[in-house]
């Protein structure tokens, strides 16, 4: 079992830079691979990034290539996603997210967290 909690969101200007964070408990932590998807307004839930269990691999949204950074410290059982050059289309609720496999599609998902909101301002 794996719980994930989300911070780090808020409102940004377009431009601007947020890290988000995803605590998670459990004991298998490291075990599972990690990742991120977001859900604009309106729009259904889409992938951002998910990264292995042991963080050496990281794949991302063609779209979000270059500005989007995940990360993992399994120490920590934390998770972070780094997005830089925000956009106003880069709004919405951004999920954490749990898989024994490479979370790359929502199929795959075993676990999310609760999200957090992204706005970012133009």
């Amino acid at each position: 079992q794996v719980q994930l909690v989300e911070s780090g969101g808020g409102l940004v200007q377009a431009g601007g830079s947020l890290r988000l964070s995803c605590a998670a408990s459990g004991r298998t932590f490291g075990n599972y691979a990690m990742g991120w998807f977001r859900q604009p307004p309106g729009k259904e839930r889409e992938f951002v990034a998910t990264i292995s269990w042991g963080g050496t691999s990281q794949w991302y949204a063609d779209s979000l290539k270059g500005r989007f950074t995940i990360s993992r410290d399994n120490a920590k059982k934390m998770v972070y996603l780094q997005m830089n050059s925000l956009e106003p289309e880069d709004t919405g609720v951004y999920f954490c997210a749990a898989g024994r496999r490479v979370v790359s599609t929502t199929a795959l998902v075993e676990y999310w967290g609760q999200g957090t909101q992204v706005t970012v301002s133009s």
